[in-house]
């Protein structure tokens, strides 16, 4: 699993680096990875009601391997997603564009799932700055305290701010699609 996961995030590095020589710019701002853990993969297969066996948790459960890419801009998330979607050894299986089509709670990122030549499953998210920040303090306020009075009020608030940097995401890539275009 862990050279299977070196394999992906090395191909995403030379991407990145190849990208960034050839226009001048990053598309990447950080990068995330890791395997999860037994007992993360238990609770799991526990929860959807699956044996607790490593068969179950390799084959049924599709984010054993997780690598999350945070891109500054929005046409970067699609960019950086079409190079993943053309890496060696690993096939696409799903897709789910949670950019265009936002979780009610106003959750965004563009979801991946890819299977290594080896059979195992990897679960990519790219997203912009600003969709893994709320993301970051959605878990902070929803997986803490689950069981909260006023979750409708709560889910509505969650995605006004959700709307609003979305909204921030858009006007940042105008800014830097005329920024490029004046240097054309």
């Amino acid at each position: 699993m862990e050279a299977a996961l070196n394999e992906l995030v090395e191909y995403v590095d030379g991407m990145r680096s190849s990208v960034a020589e050839e226009t001048g710019f990053d598309p990447i701002e950080h990068i995330l990875a890791r395997i999860k853990s037994d007992e993360s993969m238990r609770d799991k297969c526990r929860r959807k009601g699956l044996p607790e066996t490593a068969e179950s948790a390799l084959n049924e459960l599709y984010d054993a391997l997780g690598v999350r890419i945070v891109c500054a801009f929005l046409s970067d998330v699609y960019a950086v997603r079409d190079h993943i979607a053309v890496c060696p050894h690993f096939s696409v299986i799903e897709e789910r564009d949670y950019i265009m089509h936002a979780k009610p709670n106003g959750y965004r990122s563009y979801h991946m799932i890819l299977r290594s030549d080896e059979g195992y499953y990897a679960e990519v998210q790219v997203r912009t700055i600003s969709m893994d920040t709320w993301a970051a303090l959605e878990h902070h306020l929803q997986y803490k305290k689950p069981h909260v009075g006023n979750q409708r009020l709560i889910v509505q608030e969650l995605k006004r701010c959700a709307d609003e940097l979305a909204s921030t995401d858009v006007s940042m890539q105008t800014i830097r699609d005329m920024i490029l275009n004046e240097e054309e």
